[in-house]
């Protein structure tokens, strides 16, 4: 296996890619703090997830000897082949982006918690899959908070009746809801899909109490998530760095000139 650093790593992560990831998350855990200091929360209720996406599987190698752990990823193919190679360490994988249903018996074998459940089909195949597995899922019902056309998840409105039928799917464990918040600089904006979707969640709770973690914020906007809720925060290129690809490629809505 070669896990040497290609002239290309060295341009975008540095000659020692797992000092530098250390110190970025450092940094991260630090405006986290900051965060839950200003909202009146214990730093303890966020738990950060580190998204690897673009990352190679050499790389995430040093990540993981820095001390991350969990691996966020949009694509399950590139999760899964980042998978294959990374076998031998004890990664907690978590499937952040939008699941075709002919993709679930790959994310079965390997994922240990899938954030973007958007539809009773998706989750009756994952039920089924996950039964014949003779395993359970970390599940997060993602909604559509911001009200682009182009972003995947329930429309607020469906949120409740969808809620309803998660006892159909016994090996679904539902843990919270997820969103993705407007790709805008202007904060409120932001910031009110996060209170729309804390929101939903305490009206969710009323039907499952399993549903209370909140899955928002990313690298640009994790901080304000935070303030309003947020339990579980998907950080990546504060972390990694700037990627080499579009935000379009693994976000749909996604304009440059937004954020």
């Amino acid at each position: 296996m070669d896990t040497s650093l290609q002239p290309e790593d060295v341009a975008r992560f540095g000659a020692d890619p797992a000092a530098v990831f250390a110190a970025n998350l450092a940094q991260v855990h630090t405006r986290i703090a900051a965060a839950c200091h200003r909202a009146g929360r214990p730093v303890g209720d966020v738990r950060l997830l580190p998204v690897t996406k673009t990352v190679p599987a050499r790389i995430l190698r040093r990540a993981f000897a820095a001390g991350i752990t969990d691996f966020g990823e949009n694509k399950l193919q590139e999760a899964r082949d980042k998978q294959d190679t990374l076998g031998d360490l004890p990664i907690h994988w978590a499937i952040i982006g939008h699941l075709q249903r002919n993709k679930v018996k790959y994310l079965v074998r390997f994922a240990q918690e899938f954030h973007a459940l958007d539809s009773l089909p998706l989750a009756e195949e994952l039920n089924r899959r996950l039964d014949a597995a003779g395993r359970d899922l970390d599940v997060f019902v993602q909604v559509n908070t911001s009200g682009e056309a182009s972003k995947f998840g329930l429309h607020p409105d469906d949120l409740l009746p969808f809620v309803t039928r998660l006892p159909d799917f016994p090996r679904l464990k539902p843990r919270g809801l997820m969103t993705l918040a407007v790709f805008s600089a202007d904060t409120d904006r932001v910031r009110n899909c996060f209170r729309l979707l804390r929101n939903l969640r305490d009206r969710a709770l009323d039907i499952d109490s399993g549903l209370a973690e909140l899955s928002m914020g990313m690298s640009g906007d994790f901080e304000t998530a935070i303030e309003e809720g947020a339990t579980v925060v998907r950080v990546g290129q504060a972390i990694f760095g700037a990627r080499p690809t579009s935000d379009a490629l693994y976000w749909p809505g996604f304009a440059p000139d937004n954020r």
